[in-house]
């Protein structure tokens, strides 16, 4: 991947994939049934998806709607999933695990990270829910592969979150502040300036990429509407 901004976009299958790709898309987040917010693909879904596009994929790891790993079994479900993707060729994920108190699932991201031996991946927006998220990144810094934080900034969304958003990139290499920001959730085109004026450089869109609503396709042009929008000059 180059030095420029990073755009990800969620996919749910081959057409969906090669549209985000024809629009300039850097890399794919992979999910199925976003009536539940995004799950787990098939390992065959991967697969496909991987033969029709050449850009990075991260596949999400999460089997219900919410923020739970679902206990012992839901985590012993999961890491049969991320197994199985594993093998399938994945090799960049997205997860994120709360108990019910809203710290982080330690248990959970641990026994999962293991499977992926040291893969790439993102803490997805429960961070958003996190009863304390100084603490929850500070608590996962050093854990293997963690690179990236997909963020509102807000439970609410980028509009309640901007200044989160732009605290959080000013402490950029500090103890548990090295990980990428990945601005997702509500995250609309006019946001844009004032995020890459702080600093922030990698932005997550799914409906954006869907002008027609979730039950249409991924769009190209939408897609090539926000990677031109992500390039622009600051200040243009």
């Amino acid at each position: 991947m180059s030095n420029r901004a990073v755009l990800e976009v969620i996919a749910l299958d081959e057409q969906d994939a090669v549209a985000a790709q024809t629009g300039g898309a850097d890399r794919l987040e992979l999910v199925t049934d976003m009536a539940a917010d995004g799950l787990t693909p098939s390992g065959a879904g991967f697969a496909a998806i991987r033969a029709a596009v050449d850009i990075p994929l991260r596949v999400m790891l999460r089997l219900t709607d919410g923020f739970s790993a679902g206990g012992p079994e839901g985590v012993d479900a999961l890491v049969t999933r991320a197994a199985d993707l594993r093998e399938a060729g994945a090799d960049e994920f997205v997860l994120g695990f709360l108990t019910p108190d809203g710290e982080p699932d330690l248990v959970a991201v641990e026994r999962l990270i293991a499977v992926l031996d040291g893969c790439r991946w993102t803490f997805h927006r429960a961070i958003d829910r996190a009863a304390d998220r100084d603490g929850l990144r500070k608590g996962l810094a050093d854990l293997p592969g963690l690179d990236t934080y997909l963020t509102a900034g807000s439970a609410t969304g980028v509009d309640d979150g901007l200044a989160t958003l732009k605290a959080e990139a000013a402490r950029a290499g500090e103890p548990g502040y090295e990980a990428r920001i990945l601005v997702g959730g509500g995250l609309r085109l006019d946001h844009l300036p004032e995020l890459r004026a702080a600093g922030l450089d990698a932005f997550h869109i799914g409906g954006a990429a869907r002008p027609e609503g979730w039950t249409a396709p991924v769009s190209a042009d939408a897609v090539r509407t926000w990677r031109e929008a992500v390039d622009a000059p600051l200040g243009s």
